[in-house]
């Protein structure tokens, strides 16, 4: 595993896509094509993607789709799921509370 987060850094038999760069919580952070909004999150050490009304931390739960733990909001839409949504180049992404995030139409 790497350094950080979830992501393994030296094997040959992993193909990466390009790097592209994305803003998580107000900071840049790395990814590459191909992964999930929950991957890269989950690759910076970010597991909890949104926290419930009573502030209960929730994050990757089933990974496809179903269980709407790892709802985000992504360039101000909120409850988009983290791990069926594709990281592109400059996303804004933040973590999210309840099932619509504060100051998010």
């Amino acid at each position: 595993m790497s350094k950080h987060g979830y992501r393994i850094d030296s094997d040959p038999h992993i193909n990466r896509g390009k790097e592209v760069k994305f803003i998580l919580d107000g900071r840049e952070v790395t990814a590459f094509e191909g992964e999930t909004i929950a991957t890269a999150m989950m690759a910076e050490d970010k597991v909890a993607m949104r926290t419930t009304l009573n502030g209960e931390p929730r994050g990757v739960f089933c990974g496809m789709g179903v269980c709407f733990d790892c709802l985000v909001v992504v360039n101000g839409v909120a409850n988009t799921r983290a791990c069926m949504t594709w990281v592109s180049e400059g996303m804004h992404v933040s973590t999210q509370e309840g099932l619509t995030a504060k100051g998010v139409s």
